[in-house]
């Protein structure tokens, strides 16, 4: 199986399609009953995901590999090692666990800052201590990756990643990765549930978009394909990914995408649309609420 559970919709309303809002914790406990038979086996999270983590150590995630998320630094933090120690015990009594088989920085750029020396060395620590077996970066953007790479080499880098968003193949960063055996996960393969929406739904602030929208919709039109199924083919098709990072609001629709990746690793990547964007108002979801509507 090469999905992994995001569980950010477990703690927060999240997404710009999420029309449910926050996972209750009886429709959690269902998706991850259907994630265990499925073979789902790894799940994302982090410490500023709300409530998530106190909801998956709720329902139980034994059988599961576990990846969550340091937060940003305090502004001002005397002890980096002793705040980051902190952190992560709070984190294990919540999920219940004595360990995470990922520690990832929500903000990789911190090791480079004036802080990044003891970041790096209590992050080491933790994994020698055996209560983190992998620690790494999650990133924007695979510029990050240039910085923070050579200052604490990471043995899981989890990176945005699909159809209008393929810098990490075209910056080279997969290949460098999979080289040094770092373990890759992709998130974002819908775009934040953007490509999943009809083409009348678009939201007017990303209409400047227009044409990729209309490429995206005839090609679905024409080839017969669902979204999910051609969103899942593409990072599916790297062998350097090792983990396509989907998050879900009920098991129905954990059940779709898994049913959807069975297909959609049989495409051939060929044949997708071409729908590659650099602009970074569009690729970083973060940028769209100071969009103006227009096109």
């Amino acid at each position: 199986m090469n999905l992994a559970l995001g569980t950010v919709q477990f703690g927060l309303p999240y997404g710009i399609s999420n029309a449910r809002g926050q996972v209750a914790r009886d429709t959690a406990a269902e998706i991850l009953e259907l994630a265990r038979r499925s073979g789902v086996d790894i799940l994302d999270t982090a410490i500023a995901y709300g409530n998530s983590e106190a909801c998956l150590g709720e329902v139980g995630v034994d059988g599961f590999r576990i990846v969550t998320k340091l937060p940003a630094l305090p502004d001002k933090c005397d002890d980096v090692g002793a705040w980051v120690r902190g952190q992560v015990q709070a984190s294990l009594k919540r999920l219940g666990q004595t360990s995470v088989h990922g520690l990832l920085l929500h903000r990789a750029l911190e090791l480079v800052g004036p802080s990044g020396r003891a970041l790096s060395q209590v992050l080491q620590a933790l994994k020698s201590d055996g209560l983190v077996r992998k620690i790494g970066v999650s990133v924007y953007a695979p510029a990050e990756l240039d910085a923070v790479v050579p200052v604490c080499p990471p043995d899981l880098v989890q990176a945005p990643f699909n159809l209008v968003d393929r810098r990490m193949a075209t910056s080279g960063w997969l290949d460098r990765l999979k080289s040094q055996g770092v373990e890759v996960h992709v998130r974002s393969a819908f775009l934040q549930g953007l490509l999943l929406m009809p083409r009348a739904g678009i939201p007017p602030n990303l209409l400047r978009w227009s044409v990729l929208w209309d490429r995206w919709h005839a090609w679905l039109a024409e080839h017969d394909i669902s979204a999910v199924q051609a969103c899942l083919a593409y990072p599916l098709s790297f062998k350097q990914i090792d983990r396509v990072v989907v998050g879900v609001e009920t098991a129905a629709q954990l059940e779709q995408l898994i049913k959807a990746e069975a297909r959609a690793s049989a495409m051939p990547p060929a044949g997708l649309p071409g729908l590659a964007c650099d602009d970074e108002r569009l690729i970083n979801p973060s940028n769209w609420e100071y969009l103006e509507n227009g096109k």
